[in-house]
Parts: structure tokens; sequence; C-alpha cells
């Protein structure tokens, strides 16, 4: 028996059973994979035995069960009583809570433009210049996610008011490895070698992709993803953040190529099932079917992380489908961008105990927790990535670890009357058959009407 207290094979357990953390049975934890000693040390620096500590934020369901497995380590480590009261209506309840003065000491929050607006308002409590360069020096690509959790206060001046816990990625592609075998295919490494198999599949007579944009009230989305992933890949991460911010406008020529990068996959009618006019009109939910029709509708499917609730019932991933790395380009040195998405902590009411939290945040054991379940990447880079509760996690938790830079989704960043309107439509419109500058020109129209 080891001296370390908690988890060990209480979390693997949770694994597979689904068990509530406030039923968890600390015990002596032998699995050598978890980094104890950071729970040890953490514990050794943090008393806080009768302190209450309340969260809140937009997690509920298996997610709110899974993350209550990591408030009970925190919990364990520093004789704390943690609340946590997520899931509907997060956003509204923030809103009403921090203006009636009664926040919370800490908020998780899925959309950085919230965080900013709170931290606008001077309703955040700044982090601090070590929890930066802790940042900066400890996450894959941390200058990105230093720039992503800076925000202005009242007065103008940028600071570090959120910590990026629980990343979700976009920059994937999905394939059936059967069908590659069978048409002696290789997952190709650069944008290039992407466009030259889209090439050739159609020249053996196949079609290399299956894109769907269709999404209810929502449709559009799905391509909003696609011009992102071009920016990040034709431009630098200086650009993309200008664009997201109206400094560098929709009728630029830097964006206007990234659209029409878009488009020489999906305006191009033998490199889609069902031909460019499907596009619009298949759901996005029904688009990546085609990957496991015999014979084969589509080789390629670029979708996030959770497309695989989409698939056919009983699929397995890494035998029936596998993915890959939407690559860059190989000859604009731009590294390896990687877009997705993500919570982010800020604190809201400064204590004790909310700034042990962040403490806490900080350690391996805080992020293995979790990674050892379901559904939970992160970029930090003291974790071992062999705790990941499955080979797929695993596999995305190295493509975020090899990361140069990240960026959020960026419509999420714009204006809701830009990013989840006239950005959505503007792209139904191009592959629809107008031309990226026209419909640039309307979205950036609808911008600049914004006061």
């Amino acid at each position: 028996m080891t001296k370390h207290l908690l988890l060990g094979a209480a979390v693997l357990a949770l694994a597979t059973s689904g068990a509530l953390a406030r039923e968890m049975k600390f015990a002596p934890g032998e699995d050598a994979r978890f980094h104890w000693d950071s729970f040890d040390s953490f514990k050794a620096r943090h008393d806080l035995t009768g302190q209450k500590l309340v969260i809140d934020g937009p997690w509920g369901g298996v997610d709110k069960a899974l993350f209550e497995t990591v408030l009970a380590a925190f919990e364990a480590a520093t004789g704390a009583r943690v609340d946590y009261n997520g899931g509907d209506g997060f956003e509204q309840r923030i809103m009403v809570n921090v203006e009636a003065g009664s926040p919370p000491d800490i908020a998780v929050v899925p959309q950085p433009g919230l965080a900013a607006d709170l931290a606008r308002r001077g309703k955040l409590v700044p982090l601090g210049a070590e929890a930066q360069a802790w940042l900066a020096g400890n996450y894959a690509a941390g200058q990105s996610w230093v720039d992503l959790g800076s925000y202005a206060g009242p007065d103008g001046t940028k600071a570090l008011y959120g910590l990026f816990y629980k990343i979700d990625l976009k920059s994937l592609v999905w394939f059936s490895p059967e069908n590659f075998e069978d048409a002696g295919y290789e997952v190709p490494q650069t944008m290039e070698e992407l466009k030259a198999l889209t090439e050739k599949i159609v020249a053996d007579g196949g079609t290399p992709w299956c894109i769907g944009l269709g999404s209810g009230p929502a449709t559009g989305w799905p391509a909003t993803d696609w011009v992102e992933d071009m920016m990040l890949r034709n431009n630098t991460p200086e650009d993309y953040d200008a664009w997201t911010t109206n400094a560098l406008p929709f009728t630029d020529p830097k964006v206007l190529a990234a659209i029409d990068d878009f488009g020489w996959f999906a305006k191009t009618d033998a490199f889609v099932a069902g031909g460019v006019g499907a596009v619009g009109a298949t759901d996005f939910r029904d688009s990546p079917k085609g990957l496991f029709t015999s014979p084969p509708q589509c080789y390629l499917h670029r979708q996030a992380s959770f497309i695989p609730s989409f698939f056919p019932e009983g699929t397995q991933i890494g035998e029936d489908v596998d993915f890959f790395y939407f690559p860059a380009y190989a000859g604009k040195d731009l590294g390896k961008p990687v877009l997705g998405a993500g919570t982010v902590f800020v604190m809201t009411r400064e204590s004790p105990a909310a700034k042990a939290f962040f403490d806490f945040l900080q350690t391996p054991i805080a992020h293995e927790i979790w990674m050892a379940q379901t559904g939970f990447l992160t970029p930090l880079k003291t974790v071992n990535p062999e705790v990941y509760g499955d080979a797929t996690l695993k596999k995305m938790g190295e493509i975020l670890l090899n990361a140069s830079t990240f960026r959020f989704d960026g419509s999420d960043l714009m204006p809701g009357a830009v990013g989840a309107g006239t950005f959505w439509t503007g792209m139904v419109d191009y592959v629809g058959g107008k031309d990226s500058a026209s419909v640039a020109a309307q979205i950036q129209k609808s911008w600049d009407a914004i006061k």
C-alpha cells in the first residue's frame, strides 16, 4: 500500500461505472501513471478546513458528474467544501448573480466573449503575473492560452483573467482505414498532400469529401469552421485575431483567400458527394454517413471531435473509422495551428478557497482525474498522456500538445449577429453560387452596422 491518498482504482472504476464523485471513497492509489506527487504537494500547501467554495458553470448531466470527480479530489486535499451549481441557463444566471452582487467564487465560462464582458465591467479578479508565466510555460502553444484568457479591465488595461480547462478539438479529418487500405491511400501530412489526395481520389473514380452545412436554424455553421481553419493555414495568428475583432474586415484579400480555399473543396462537383448542390442541403449530422457505405460515397469528412455521436451505431473508432490532423501548408511556414473551443475558469469573487482552486488547476492531477474518464482534452504538457481513458482521446490529446497555435472558434468570438448570423447564411450563399467578394461584403456590412 502506498502513502498516496485518493483516486487510484477509484478513478479507473469511475471511467467504467460512472459513479458520482460524492460517492467516491478515497483510498490509497497505486496506479503509477498518475502524478500523485502533485496531489501530495498541493495538499501540503493548502488547509482550507471549514471553508466553502461556490462554482457555477454550464456543465450538467454526465459532464457535471465527471467534473465532480475533480472537485472531490480538491476537497480531499484541502478540507474545503465545494458547491457546484451548474447546468442549463448558466449565461443568464451568471449575469444576474454578478449584477446582484452575489456571484459564485468561480465561474466556468464556455465563451471567451462573456468572460471578456465580465472583465470589462470589473466583475473578475485578475490571476496575476505568476499565473500568466505558468500558463505560458506549461500549456502547449502557451502564449495562445495567455492571449485567449487575457481581457481588458474597466480601465482598458489587459490582464490574465482566465485559465482554460477542458478543450474541444475541431481541426480533424475523419476517414475509413479499410477504405484507405483498399485504395492504397496514405494519410496526408500537409495541406499540399491533402489536396493531391483529393484529386487522386477523383482520378481513381471516387468522391473525396462528404460535406454538409445543414443544421436547422443554425445552417451554415460547419462552413464557418472550415473558413476558420483555412484562415489559420493561410495567415498568421495575429491576422486571425484581427479578423475576429473586425480589425481585419471580411472584405480583406486574406479573408477572401481563406473562403476560396474552403471553396476549392466544397465548390467543385467532383470533390463532394452529391455534387455542390448537396453541400448546403445535407444535414451535418448525416454528412459523415457516406464514409460507411459500400462502396464508399466519400473518403474524407472534416469535422470536430464530437461527430462520432452521429456515426452509425456500433462504429468503433480506430477500426471502422479514424481521424487525422487537418494539416497545414508545408510551404507557408505557419506551424501546426489548431482550431477548437473550450471552457475558461474565471474568479468572480476573491477568497482563499478560490485562489487555491486556481493553484489546483495548475497541477497535473487536476487534469488527469478527468482525462482518465471521458470527454476531456488538455493542453497541459506535464500530464501523462497514458492516463487518457481511451486511445481516441490520447490521439486527440497528442494533436493538441503538438499544436504551435491554438485559436478559439472565430464565429463564437464575433458578435452574434455576425458569427451566428450573416457568417452562417453567407457561407450557404457562397456554396450556392455567390462569389466570395459578394458574400464577404454582405457579412461586413452587417458587422459595420453594429453600434
